[in-house]
């Protein structure tokens, strides 16, 4: 039965039965209506509303919980949908619509992120890969001149040449360290631990933080992408900490669960802001990457300071 043929039929039943009670029960109304009268009336008045509230209630209750849905649904959170049992025809068919255009635009997401994901990933390793090989090799040539004059150069000129020379020296550092956190190469070659490792090593040095780490020797596979997810969020979530979180030290830690793997970076600074949580920047993009890996991310405030970000990934 349709959704318009059903209101109707219940309306048309709750008359109906408003009309036999009012035939058979001892009720009547009067020429001038007296106050007995009027409290029969509007017991059953309140019995038909409530009765045809309680029915009606039942059959829209699934439309509104499609609008609650609708005003539920996050990008950031995929997988929920609308259980259609005990919906009409019209309304399952509306239901299930919906719950395909979610199908669709969770897939067409998830393909266009992954997508934008690779060709950034191509775009990172071609430029570190060419200021390690051009601008790291030239400045390396600097400073080899650079020490070639400085022996032939007179006294009074070391000094200078010795400041240039340094510059040049740690410039070019700084050019390796950019072009390994474009694309590093310990991540391709040794594997995710040794890349951590490496990270918090460069990062401590960097930054002058104290950063401990505790990552388990034994890891479940992970398919490329997850690794490559685990180290960009390890990555993003140190930067913040070095740049927002007045913190003295940071620990990381990767972790076995349940076949896949759980990364926590957890901070002992000042704590993330109810704004920042909602932040479609850096933490939007770890979020689309830990969905795109199949995880989930989340970030807390901790008390009495620090903040936490957690990241899940299965097998």
């Amino acid at each position: 039965m349709s959704l318009f043929w059903r209101v109707v039929t219940i309306n048309a039943a709750v008359i109906a039965a408003a009309a036999v009670m009012l035939v058979l029960s001892p009720a009547t109304v009067s020429a001038s209506v007296v106050a007995a009268e009027v409290a029969v009336l509007a017991a059953g008045l309140v019995v038909v509303i409530a009765v045809s509230f309680v029915v009606l209630r039942r059959v829209f209750g699934p439309l509104e919980r499609l609008a609650g849905l609708m005003r539920r649904v996050d990008p950031m959170s995929p997988g929920r949908r609308i259980d259609v049992a005990g919906a009409t025809a019209e309304v399952a068919a509306l239901l299930d619509a919906f719950n395909e255009m979610l199908d669709r635009l969770e897939r067409e997401r998830r393909e266009s992120s992954r997508r934008a994901l690779a060709a950034q990933e191509r775009e990172r390793r071609r430029l570190g890969r060419e200021l390690h090989d051009e601008l790291g090799q030239t400045l390396t040539g600097v400073v080899l001149e650079l020490d070639s004059l400085a022996r032939l150069a007179p006294p009074e000129l070391q000094g200078d040449l010795t400041r240039v020379q340094e510059t040049a020296r740690a410039s070019a550092e700084e050019v390796r360290d950019i072009a390994r956190g474009l694309r590093p190469q310990a991540l391709d070659e040794f594997g995710l631990r040794s890349a951590l490792v490496t990270l918090a090593a460069g990062f401590a040095e960097r930054s002058g933080l104290q950063v401990r780490h505790e990552l388990a020797r034994d890891l479940p596979p992970l398919a490329p992408e997850q690794d490559l997810a685990v180290y960009r969020v390890a990555q993003e979530s140190l930067t913040n900490v070095a740049r927002h979180a007045e913190a003295a030290g940071v620990l990381l830690e990767l972790q076995a669960r349940d076949g896949g793997v759980v990364l926590r970076v957890r901070d002992d600074g000042r704590g993330i802001e109810e704004r920042a949580l909602r932040d479609a920047g850096g933490l939007g993009g770890m979020r689309e990457r830990a969905m795109l890996a199949g995880g989930r991310l989340a970030v807390r405030r901790l008390r009495p300071m620090g903040t936490e970000i957690e990241l899940e990934l299965p097998s």
